[in-house]
């Protein structure tokens, strides 16, 4: 993945490669995220990354962070959660797949650890989703 970020006046080039992906029950892009609430998937990592996952069981909590991959241009301003009877927000406003960047965040539970695949609960993310990085959810940091 490229991305073009201004660096003194003049673009810069970011390259983001995916650490893993979800593997999940979920196949297509959900409008509401609350159906992911108790939802369990897994973050199954790329052989090469699965050291980096030394002692993250310590951790009740973890930080996700994922590509809407599967999203298509965005939309500055929305109905929050594709509801028309809900008065429209912007983007930045609401977790919509639908954004300049396609990035996404999820705080999850940790459920286990097996080898290269994390169990987690509550990741609203669908089926292949590419995971960019994890990291461990403290309070007040």
């Amino acid at each position: 993945m490229k991305f073009d970020t201004p660096r003194g006046g003049r673009r810069a080039t970011v390259d983001l490669e995916p650490i893993g992906y979800v593997e999940s029950d979920f196949k297509d892009i959900q409008h509401d995220p609350q159906v992911f609430k108790d939802t369990v998937s897994r973050i199954r990592l790329l052989e090469e990354y699965t050291d980096g996952l030394f002692r993250i069981d310590s951790y009740e909590r973890l930080y996700v962070i994922f590509v809407f991959d599967r999203a298509e241009g965005f939309r500055l301003v929305i109905h929050p959660r594709g509801d028309t009877t809900r008065p429209e927000r912007g983007v930045f406003g609401t977790r919509s797949p639908y954004r300049p960047n396609p990035i996404g965040l999820a705080v999850v539970r940790l459920l286990s650890v097996e080898g290269s695949a994390l169990t987690v609960r509550d990741l609203d993310a669908i089926d292949g989703t590419p995971v960019l990085d994890i990291k461990p959810y403290e309070e007040g940091y």
